[in-house]
């Protein structure tokens, strides 16, 4: 097919209905964060959690980095998909959300596998590369404020290893990236981000359009 299927309502629910596997803890720990003040807006959805997953199992990754954790929706997703000695270092700026996930993490038996660090992404980026943790991840996850993604990712491709994967999440931001008058801090945050990793030679890189944006970056 030539051009993008556009997905409403109903030819997600299909999807959903197709290829989700969200059980009652998954399912538990996302119903109650759309409940919070914006909750809906900030979870990744169902199926990129998924997504998420499928990408840590295909690719054999043991060590996960997570910028932005919330109430730790990815974050179980992505630490079931680890193998058991893996470990995943999840990252927030306050400890209110990450608390909300640890029941559920613990309900699905994976909670030591995670380790939350909490304080400015961008103290704890350096923070991980002073304790020797560089290229020592295979996949890290940026889902954070928006205004400081480009220091999280050049942070982030010093932390993940050669052949890791960043993976970074809301870069068409609502469609706001193509509007004139969008010139919030987040919106720029994320344009400045997107042209740095169009012109980025380190890496090799796929924009996909699902979800919010989700795009793909391989450090060669």
């Amino acid at each position: 097919m030539a051009h993008q299927t556009a997905v409403g309502p109903e030819l997600l629910e299909y999807v959903r209905d197709f290829s989700l596997r969200e059980d009652d803890i998954l399912r538990d720990l996302r119903l109650l964060t759309a409940g919070l003040p914006g909750g809906k807006t900030m979870q990744v959805s169902a199926e990129e959690g998924q997504f998420l997953a499928f990408l840590i199992a295909a690719t054999g990754v043991t060590d996960v980095l997570e910028i932005g954790t919330f109430t730790g929706y990815s974050t179980l997703c992505m630490a079931r998909a680890l193998p058991p000695r893996g470990r995943l270092i999840t990252c927030d700026i306050s400890e209110r959300w990450p608390e909300i996930g640890a029941e559920h993490w613990r309900r699905a038996g994976v909670a030591e596998r995670i380790e939350v660090r909490i304080g400015a992404a961008v103290d704890t980026l350096e923070t991980l590369y002073a304790e020797g943790l560089s290229e020592s991840f295979g996949l890290v996850f940026i889902d954070a404020d928006k205004a400081n993604y480009p220091r999280y990712y050049e942070r982030a491709l010093r932390l993940v290893r050669p052949g890791g994967l960043l993976v970074v999440d809301n870069t068409l931001f609502f469609g706001r990236v193509i509007d004139p008058l969008a010139d919030d801090p987040d919106t720029a945050g994320v344009r400045e981000l997107n042209a740095v990793i169009r012109d980025d030679r380190r890496i090799d890189v796929s924009m996909l359009p699902v979800a919010d944006g989700i795009t793909l970056v391989r450090r060669r």
